[in-house]
């Protein structure tokens, strides 16, 4: 049976702005309270979309969250009407209706963990919510995106659905941002690699002293347990806390992995040679033939990565085998990085094209091509089984398309969060949303 890698992208909210909310993360505090463009926002995703699907990829939308989250504000104690809520927030506390109102569920890597029905115990593919405890506005996230998941794979023969962990420091979840599956083909028993920044509860391992780490092993060790995986197909690793502590609050601005290969920074990890060989050990087990590109420090600085973005990429593979590299626009305006990446693409090693997006929108705030997308390897019965009005086609790029341009404004200050016409605005984009994409009511404002 033929088995398929899934790239869900998510779909850029209404009030996408630079709040700056994301400490440890740069872009996201560098660009803080410049105005955000909305509308060019979502369209530069969508057109990303569209490039993979007409590529031949097999490509999928994740709706945004309803923002601003006004249940949130009253559970914070704001009262009244909606509107209300909205005025005493702004007056009395307005990091709190900034923080309401952010549009980061766009970044659907961090969304959940995924594991495919060919790694997991029962043969299901798998869904955990993150939990995303380490930031407030990213912790409301997944009552919303646990609905989502489910109306979006709804079919229990082929889909489990687990609740977020605990939202707790010690169980910090962020998700697919610190996971990478990898197996010789997407239908075949793999091997997934947790990264976690800490410990929570074993003082040997160290931490960060500048950023949080985001990610604990106790909560990827959960999680694995939670998807029925074995000890054969798991390895643990480690990031480097200096690295963290640089900018890298999540793997995957330092690391992507695909089918047999991992691509990382020298910097990466801690004890690399001896992860790279559990996972060389556990994929050779499954018949995979695993290997490593580990970009050196002297071509490429952790600095010129976190500002590039250059790990925070899509690794594809192709019909032929070889693998294309979705890189945005920030890597080609690095000149060590788009010479590093021209000597990679004409080495004649596995990566053999480098594709560059333009997602200034998105990059402003914190997040490259990587982060838009989640990625859910199926076959082609567990396919036929996902809600097929979430399956990018171009009749549905033209109805988003059209449905960005009637609903997002193009311009979106601090200022403007305070209109309680955004509430208004936004609410009528996701109604009609959720007829587009067949969800049902999977808003608080559908539901209560």
């Amino acid at each position: 049976m033929k088995s398929f890698e899934v790239n869900f992208d998510g779909l850029v909210g209404p009030t996408h702005n630079y709040g700056g909310l994301s400490f440890g993360n740069v872009a996201s505090q560098s660009n803080s309270q410049q105005a955000s463009n909305p509308k060019e926002a979502a369209l530069q995703g969508l057109e990303k979309m569209k490039a993979l699907m007409d590529m031949g990829f097999v490509q999928g939308v994740l709706a945004p969250q309803e923002r601003p989250d006004v249940a949130a504000l009253r559970s914070l104690g704001f009262s009244g009407t909606d509107g209300q809520v909205i005025e005493r927030a702004a007056k009395e506390a307005m990091p709190l209706l900034v923080a309401s109102c952010s549009a980061s569920s766009m970044w659907v890597a961090n969304a959940a963990t995924v594991s495919p029905s060919a790694d997991t115990a029962d043969g299901r593919v798998h869904f955990t919510a993150a939990n995303l405890n380490c930031k407030y506005h990213r912790s409301i996230e997944h009552p919303t995106t646990s609905r989502v998941l489910g109306a979006m794979f709804a079919d229990q023969q082929h889909f489990a659905h687990h609740a977020a962990l605990p939202a707790v420091a010690q169980f910090g979840d962020e998700g697919a941002a610190n996971h990478t599956r990898f197996c010789r083909e997407y239908g075949e028993a793999g091997v997934e690699f947790f990264v976690f920044g800490r410990s929570a509860f074993d003082s040997r391992y160290p931490a960060p002293q500048k950023y949080p780490a985001r990610q604990t092993l106790e909560a990827s060790q959960a999680v694995a347990r939670l998807h029925g995986l074995s000890e054969e197909g798991v390895v643990f690793a480690q990031q480097n806390p200096s690295v963290i502590d640089q900018g890298v609050f999540h793997n995957d601005v330092i690391a992507v992995g695909n089918g047999e290969l991992l691509f990382h920074h020298q910097d990466a990890f801690l004890n690399t040679e001896q992860m790279l060989a559990e996972l060389h050990g556990k994929l050779a087990a499954r018949g995979a033939n695993f290997q490593s590109i580990s970009v050196p420090r002297d071509q490429v600085a952790v600095e010129d990565a976190v500002r590039s973005y250059l790990f925070n990429s899509q690794l594809l593979s192709r019909a032929d085998g070889s693998m294309l590299l979705i890189v945005p626009e920030e890597c080609r305006a690095n000149p060590r990085v788009w010479q590093y990446l021209q000597g990679l693409t004409a080495a004649g090693g596995p990566i053999r094209e480098v594709k560059v997006f333009d997602l200034k929108q998105s990059m402003q705030n914190g997040g490259g091509p990587a982060c838009l997308r989640l990625r859910v390897a199926l076959n082609e019965t567990e396919l036929a089984a996902v809600n097929p009005g979430v399956i990018m086609t171009a009749p549905l790029y033209d109805t988003l398309t059209q449905w960005v341009s009637k609903h997002y404004r193009d311009a979106l200050r601090e200022s403007d969060l305070a209109d309680p016409q955004l509430l208004l605005e936004c609410r009528t984009a996701l109604d009609e949303l959720t007829q587009i994409l067949k969800l049902g009511s999977v808003y608080p404002f559908q539901i209560n």
